[in-house]
């Protein structure tokens, strides 16, 4: 029997930190290790509750940790001294309520919608499963490239079974919801509060699926969270960003259970439907733009249709700067000012975000967490994603080799900051145009 220095235990924290810190909690600074013998490492928490969490959702992350510091084969194990104080779970209320669910977008609906080759076969199941919940398409598993219109049908459906009163309990969130929810109801002993939240709604909407291929616990019980609503026909929507069956870690039967209904997928617009989109977008927006520029920015931009649509407002905030018409002048100006998606590179915001933050390029680069260095690191992945063409994959190869799940995170982050923070999205402007000089001076 022995016991691990303090230094020992210390670095063994810091790595779970570093490594995974969704786990932590606050009082992890309050976890003892008792001793090592016969390869375990006994650890002391505060109480049951915290074991509880330790040994369901914590235990491969501290074997990991203990055995890169200590460099030998070992295991964990979590134990207390306190008496059981686990209560019902009425002494521990969830967070969960209908402010977690996603906000809908009122623009959000099937009539909004523009259907075109690259997404018939998904509007047409979205329509379906909104008409006859749980009787055609269940589960449905709508899956492509960010900016497609997926989420504009996982709310069209949304929106429909209301209108309609075919599914009087919805449920919309994100994958990250659920898996937090699933950890809190775990730490707070509080899982018949959990499932009967999440199992007894008629239709279940989750976007970003591909999420819970990271969370092996939370994978074990939305599996068994999807057999019961799927077994009562109740409607099951789901959305990624690739097939079931390319999500990371996710374990074999869930792949099985998503492709058991209809999986359909959702591909980039074609010309046409580039044109039909801008122009639905600019009667939504009462923004009068002729056939000849709408002919014009669908031909230069073929992303996705959030570009389209920031074309569209950078065309009617320059129109309103002037004479408030829209011509084809002003679209190819509008466009050049916008073209920095294609030239700009990674380096560059690297550049520019580093002269304006004040940091050094490896600090960006390093496992650094304080705010001071990570948040410039996530304006670069946003400004990365927006400016460039790179895949999140790429992106986060240029930042000490995240992967793809950092990038998205980041880049929601800033996005949600862009939103309600008046000095971030000052900040993000100012970095645009500091790229947008320095590309026009390179040209």
């Amino acid at each position: 029997m022995s016991a691990i220095a303090v230094a020992e235990w210390k670095s063994i924290l810091d790595r779970i930190r570093a490594v995974h810190p969704a786990l932590i909690r606050g009082w992890f600074s309050s976890l003892k290790p008792i001793d090592l013998a016969g390869g375990v490492l006994r650890i002391r928490a505060g109480n049951l509750k915290q074991v509880r969490y330790l040994e369901d959702e914590c235990k491969p992350a501290f074997v990991e940790s203990t055995q890169h510091v200590l460099e030998q084969l070992v295991t964990t194990a979590f134990e207390t001294d306190a008496p059981n104080d686990i209560a019902d779970d009425e002494g521990y209320p969830l967070s969960i309520s209908e402010n977690n669910q996603l906000q809908l977008n009122d623009d959000y609906v099937f009539d909004n919608f523009v259907v075109g080759a690259g997404n018939r076969m998904a509007h047409a199941a979205a329509v379906a499963a909104a008409e006859n919940p749980g009787q055609v398409y269940n589960p449905l598993f709508i899956h492509g490239d960010v900016g497609l219109g997926k989420t504009h049908l996982l709310q069209a459906i949304c929106h429909a079974t209301r209108r309609l009163g075919t599914c009087p309990t919805t449920l919309y969130i994100s994958c990250e919801t659920f898996a937090n929810h699933f950890i809190e109801a775990v730490e707070r002993g509080a899982m018949n509060q959990f499932r009967f939240h999440y199992r007894h709604v008629d239709l279940l909407v989750i976007d970003d699926i591909q999420f819970l291929g990271a969370r092996e616990r939370s994978q074990e019980e939305f599996f068994h969270t999807f057999n019961t609503l799927h077994q009562a026909q109740k409607q099951i929507v789901l959305s990624a960003d690739c097939l079931p069956s390319e999500i990371p870690t996710l374990e074999n039967r869930l792949v099985s259970r998503f492709k058991s209904g209809l999986v359909t997928s959702i591909d980039a617009p074609c010309m046409e439907t580039r044109m039909a989109i801008i122009r639905k977008k600019s009667r939504l927006r009462c923004i009068e733009v002729p056939e000849d520029v709408i002919e014009y920015v669908a031909t230069q931009i073929h992303t996705n249709i959030r570009d389209l649509e920031g074309a569209l407002l950078r065309l009617d905030a320059m129109s309103q700067a002037t004479d408030g018409t829209i011509s084809m002048d002003l679209a190819r100006r509008a466009l050049a000012d916008g073209s920095e998606a294609s030239a700009i590179s990674i380096q560059q915001i690297i550049d520019v975000v580093t002269r304006h933050f004040g940091v050094r390029v490896k600090d960006l680069q390093s496992k650094k967490r304080p705010k001071s260095i990570s948040h410039p690191r996530q304006v670069c992945m946003y400004l990365a994603r927006e400016l460039t063409s790179h895949s999140l994959e790429e992106v986060g190869g240029y930042f000490g080799g995240r992967d793809h799940s950092t990038v998205l995170h980041a880049t929601r982050t800033i996005k949600k900051m862009v939103d309600t923070d008046t000095k971030v999205r000052q900040s993000i402007e100012n970095l645009r145009a500091s790229l947008r000089v320095q590309q026009n001076g390179a040209g």
